[in-house]
């Protein structure tokens, strides 16, 4: 959506066999020089890192993942390895993680899927199965239930109108669904809610919330801030935040992650990992405005050691 710039983009002057020499050395005898290995995958394409990773078994018959595994520990270890995955993969790992065990992390499940396109929702299906051998949608069904299950479900259909198109008359319509479904009656009808924010293009739902706000008088998010409740409402302000400017969305996420008592690395890990090559720089730019603080410097404050190095040779 609209001008994205990453902060991560191809390394100009690729050469595979220096890196992994490179890597190779940072690993051996006493000691990790975890810089130099910070360098090198902070600064290569995610492509790019699955040719090291290719290479690096091609020439010492040996998996880096393994090899760094061994060398790192903790949230710098997480970060390492997740640069290692192709995106795709490490969505679906994170998918998997956040259903595994008891109780769902329903927040993991809603930024990842809602903010996917229809693309990216098969791509998470097809590889679901490859890496974990189950059905993704089977998982979220099983995981979730009533109107959140319907939602996650809707989402995972990967039918949402992708044009440029708005509708003027079709927003009306919707709008004034919204309402009915909501702030007009007594209880909320889930199912239009879902059914509008799962398949509509995010220009045309723009165009539905501000007519929305003249029917009603309401804001869109406060109107569901008191019609829903829970997880469900999360969602809802999720997508309706992504619809609006998907960018924003991902700076409050990671804000929440620093937010209060305690950091949540593994939020911080996959936002910053993952949009790196999309949008990083326009998350970057989103929350220097709403927290008048610099990502980098939040990041500075939150984080530590190899793994504050690594978050900041990423964000650029």
């Amino acid at each position: 959506m609209g001008n994205c710039q990453p902060t991560v983009v191809p390394w100009e002057d690729f050469d595979v066999i220096a890196d992994i020499k490179a890597i190779r050395k940072a690993c051996k005898g006493f000691g990790t020089d975890e810089q130099a290995i910070i360098d090198i995958l902070a600064n290569r394409s995610s492509c790019q890192r699955q040719e090291i990773k290719q290479a690096y078994f091609d020439k010492y018959d040996d998996e880096l993942v393994d090899v760094l595994k061994k060398e790192l520990s903790g949230n710098f270890e997480k970060a390492i390895l997740a640069m290692l995955d192709p995106p795709v993969i490490y969505a679906v790992k994170e998918l998997r993680r956040a259903m595994k065990g008891a109780g769902t992390d329903e927040d993991v499940l809603v930024e990842i899927l809602c903010t996917a396109t229809n693309a990216d929702i098969a791509m998470f299906k097809e590889c679901y199965f490859q890496v974990h051998e189950r059905d993704l949608e089977a998982d979220i069904e099983g995981d979730t239930s009533g109107d959140v299950r319907n939602l996650l479900t809707a989402l995972l259909q990967g039918n949402r109108d992708e044009s440029y198109e708005v509708d003027e008359d079709l927003a009306e319509q919707d709008a004034t669904s919204l309402f009915e479904a909501g702030e007009g009656r007594f209880g909320t009808d889930e199912s239009t809610f879902s059914y509008i924010l799962a398949s509509r293009n995010y220009l045309q739902l723009q165009a539905t919330f501000k007519i929305y706000e003249q029917l009603s008088g309401t804001e869109i998010l406060d109107a569901i801030e008191s019609e829903t409740s829970g997880t469900l409402k999360r969602c809802y302000i999720a997508l309706v935040r992504v619809a609006k400017n998907p960018q924003l969305y991902f700076a409050r996420r990671l804000n929440d992650a620093m937010k209060g008592a305690g950091t949540d690395e593994d939020t911080l890990i996959r936002i910053i990992v993952c949009r790196a090559e999309y949008d990083l720089e326009t998350i970057k730019d989103m929350y220097l405005e709403k927290y008048d603080v610099s990502l980098k410097d939040a990041l500075k404050d939150e984080c530590s050691g190899d793994f504050k190095r690594l978050l900041l040779a990423v964000c650029h």
